[in-house]
């Protein structure tokens, strides 16, 4: 299966790679591992800001971690040339901007999650960590790191 044909196939066109807003990279590469910086979520170009628990519900959360995977995935384009050179996407990590009572973390990632498994299918499937945070930059309601390994 080709990535971009199955990219195309969801109408998913991928973003270019963003520039970091502080002092880090948008990704390190050692060895046959690719890390992957944070990325917040945007929506039409603009930080999406919410907090679950409080102004922003689990499934419109959802849709801001798919959000967040494609720019995940134009990063990693950018890296390694060739997003058919993965042979595994290896963890995903992911913050939810939480109030206290707020409980549906891993439902939120599944947005990323699940994307991921569409379009990398059993090369997609990843260990994963999601956490309830306080606050995230700019008030955005989600942030996900990933780490591939590449051929």
């Amino acid at each position: 299966m080709n990535i971009y044909d199955r990219l195309s196939e969801l109408n998913i066109t991928l973003p270019p790679v963003a520039t970091p807003a502080a002092a880090y990279v948008p990704f390190v590469q050692t060895g046959n591992l690719v890390f992957l910086s944070g990325h917040i979520a945007k929506k039409d170009g603009k930080v999406w800001v919410g907090q679950l628990g409080l102004t922003m519900g689990t499934e419109e959360a959802k849709l801001a971690a798919r959000a967040v995977a494609i720019d995940l995935l134009g990063t990693l384009h950018a890296a390694v040339g060739d997003l058919n050179k993965v042979t595994r996407i290896v963890k995903v990590m992911s913050l939810v901007n939480s109030s206290a009572n707020f409980t549906e973390q891993h439902l939120v990632t599944n947005g990323c999650s699940e994307l991921i498994g569409e379009i990398f299918g059993t090369q997609g499937a990843h260990a994963r960590s999601a956490f309830g945070v306080a606050q995230l930059p700019m008030g955005s309601c989600v942030e996900i790191e990933l780490i591939a390994e590449v051929a």
